[in-house]
């Protein structure tokens, strides 16, 4: 573990070296996450309703070509208006999200993404199976998944703590539902996100860390 601990601080140095104090530099850094993670959400979007790039281009009157761009996660030019489109096409909301550089919270978050995501792995569901197993709509459990930062509704929340037996305050602490978080859920959190990884499959050490955790929220209350 040690390993991933000076690979993580050496990353911090270079940022702090490259980037930390020029605007220009950590915005652009910024617009490139946000961009692969537009461009990641509408394939998958699109490969899991089972449609070609040239049959969502004609669902929202456009060409194959543009759908590529929008893939594509080097491509600057994405606008709501089509983005808007490309979700009404797939029967999923537009939801956009704004939140305020906190690095706390924003490592609560990642490890709310990475824990649901991984429950539902571990139970062998796809989104699918999620979404009407719970009743939760299948846009907001694939954001939950895959976009950093989001923020699911409170019965979105409800619903899914209850189906995976998890205190619903401990995910809504984890989702930045709740602004005071506990130390000790932070100290767990971090140590399950530094070793956490987001593959297709759970290996026995991470289907152990993600029992351990889940174990900690159950049991803890402070």
């Amino acid at each position: 573990m040690a390993r991933d601990k000076t690979t993580t601080n050496a990353v911090e140095i270079l940022h702090r070296r490259l980037l930390k104090g020029d605007p220009v530099r950590e915005a652009g850094v910024e617009a490139e996450r946000v961009n692969a993670q537009v461009a990641r959400l509408i394939y998958e979007l699109r490969t899991e309703s089972g449609m070609s790039q040239k049959e969502l281009a004609e669902l929202i009157g456009t060409t194959q070509s543009v759908i590529s761009r929008l893939e594509d996660a080097d491509y600057e030019g994405h606008s709501l208006s089509v983005l808007s489109r490309i979700a009404k096409a797939m029967n999923q909301k537009l939801t956009v999200v704004m939140t305020t550089e906190d690095p706390v919270a924003g490592v609560l978050r990642y490890t709310f993404k990475t824990l649901v995501q991984n429950l539902r792995r571990k139970s062998g569901l796809t989104i699918d199976d999620l979404a009407k197993k719970t009743g939760l709509d299948h846009g907001e459990l694939l954001a939950m998944e895959r976009i950093d930062g989001y923020r699911p509704t409170p019965l979105s929340l409800h619903s899914l703590a209850e189906f995976y037996d998890i205190p619903t305050q401990k995910f809504a602490e984890l989702a930045g539902a709740i602004r005071t978080v506990p130390e000790s859920l932070r100290e767990h959190a971090s140590r399950f996100a530094a070793n956490s990884a987001s593959f297709s499959g759970l290996s026995g050490e991470e289907k152990k860390l993600l029992d351990e955790f889940v174990g900690f929220l159950k049991t803890n209350t402070g």
